[in-house]
């Protein structure tokens, strides 16, 4: 009986060892969430107010504690663009897009690559993003762009005729019609000028191409 009683002691003792183990763990955890949230705001804050040097402590402090966060390395990509820092933006979308490849951290790398006449890079990791997502407009547009500086003008007018296709407002329109004008190719142009006349837009509510997120340069 004194057996099955210290038993009994020791299984009860082990239950409330574990419940408090538990408990400590999800508070470490519901603290570490709580910092982090405000390091989130601090660097949003940061860079929407152009204060830089606070945004990128906020955003590296977050990388001490989760150095595998793809969302802070992209950040911190688009921060280091703003101030164009280029070679450290790139490392930044390339650590995060290795990390997890992202439509948007992928289209961040080409939009640098591009920024820094890396042509073929650019190329690539435009293609990337448009293999992940591809019903955005302006992806197809970026991705034009590189082809023309590469001398690929076949894949150049497919992607602005896709980008015509998924969103046909004045602006995707003007760029095929200039892209066709540039080469010579009036008779082309002629089509698209008369599909442009022919757009109707709302009045107050002019259509755009919607814009994937973007390093701002």
């Amino acid at each position: 009986m004194y057996e099955l009683l210290i038993v009994a002691a020791f299984g009860i003792l082990a239950i409330i060892s574990t419940r408090l183990r538990d408990d400590e763990i999800n508070d470490i955890s519901r603290k570490v969430g709580d910092r982090m949230g405000k390091l989130w705001d601090i660097a949003h804050q940061g860079m929407r107010e152009n204060r830089f040097l606070r945004a990128e402590k906020a955003l590296l402090t977050i990388l001490k504690i989760d150095e595998k966060n793809a969302a802070a390395y992209n950040r911190l990509g688009i921060l280091y663009a703003k101030q164009k820092e280029y070679r450290d933006a790139i490392e930044c979308f390339e650590i995060a897009s290795s990390i997890e490849a992202t439509p948007s951290s992928l289209h961040n790398l080409g939009l640098i690559y591009y920024e820094t006449e890396n042509y073929e890079k650019a190329g690539i990791a435009f293609e990337a993003a448009l293999k992940l997502e591809e019903n955005l407009a302006a992806r197809h547009v970026a991705y034009a762009k590189v082809n023309e500086k590469l001398g690929n003008e076949k894949m150049m007018f497919d992607s602005l005729r896709r980008a015509v296709e998924l969103e046909p407002n004045k602006e995707t329109y003007t760029l095929l019609m200039q892209a066709y004008e540039e080469r010579g190719m009036q008779a082309e142009a002629d089509m698209i000028g008369e599909k442009l006349k022919r757009l109707i837009v709302p009045a107050g509510r002019p259509k755009r191409i919607l814009r994937p997120r973007r390093v701002v340069i």
